[in-house]
């Protein structure tokens, strides 16, 4: 299983969320080229970037930031948060980002997302964010009346190979992940998974392994120190 280190950009920082809540803001690192730096340092594999102000803008406004980070890593780099263009994944692609996320465009501009695929394949990935079990878009600020299992066959159909999946709820909580809905999410596809939100402890990391998940998105609880990267890397290469 894959760990990817996460880094949430916002007025080029890095910044860590409650709930996906912007009025909930906590600065981790005013310098987030250094934050990535150092997860590589540790042993990274993969980085994890997400650009909070894109979300709600519907198109990255962290660009420099992340051309930077990108270029200067070794290790491959994926990059979510208002990517609603071919224009845009583009953009992202020649700076250096390995793979981009798309999240409400995939809901919300299918055509535009067949269009990724047809293009740059598995350099797409989904994100499905869901509340109470239905997807989120925009940031998160507004919840459909589509199921999240749902929308992950429908990608599934399109061609996608690998899906982020979310539970808002969990999301910088350290309330541990949602593993009831990773499981029914891995029993009714089979695409490749990635679990974020609520991981919270090396038990977590562990767990989430022991399902034979694709990764599992990590940011507070490395910031927080509740959980050691080098240990987790370990522990994933070990089982």
């Amino acid at each position: 299983m894959l760990i990817f280190p996460a880094i949430d950009l916002k007025n080029g920082r890095c910044v860590r969320l409650y709930q996906g809540q912007f009025q909930q803001e906590t600065v981790v690192n005013e310098n987030p080229l250094e934050q990535a730096v150092v997860f590589e340092k540790l042993g990274a594999k993969v980085l994890h970037l997400v650009d909070l102000d894109g979300a709600l803008e519907g198109k990255p406004t962290n660009l420099p930031v992340i051309e930077q980070i990108a270029k200067t890593l070794s290790i491959p780099v994926q990059v979510g948060g208002g990517i609603r263009s071919i224009e845009t994944i583009e953009t992202l692609l020649s700076v250096g980002v390995a793979r981009v996320i798309i999240g409400t465009a995939a809901l919300l501009n299918p055509a535009f997302l067949q269009e990724a695929l047809e293009k740059y394949g598995e350099r797409i990935v989904v994100g499905i964010d869901a509340k109470d079990e239905h997807v989120a878009t925009r940031g998160w600020l507004d919840v459909s009346d589509v199921h999240y299992i749902a929308l992950a066959k429908q990608m599934e159909k399109m061609g996608v190979k690998t899906i982020v999946f979310t539970d808002i709820s969990r999301d910088g909580t350290l309330a541990g992940p949602n593993f009831e809905q990773l499981q029914a999410l891995q029993e009714a596809v089979s695409v490749q998974i990635v679990a974020s939100g609520g991981v919270s402890s090396m038990d977590d990391i562990k767990q989430l392994n022991e399902m034979n998940l694709y990764g599992v998105i990590t940011g507070k609880a490395l910031y927080e120190g509740k959980i050691a990267l080098e240990e987790a890397l370990q522990a994933v290469e070990v089982c």
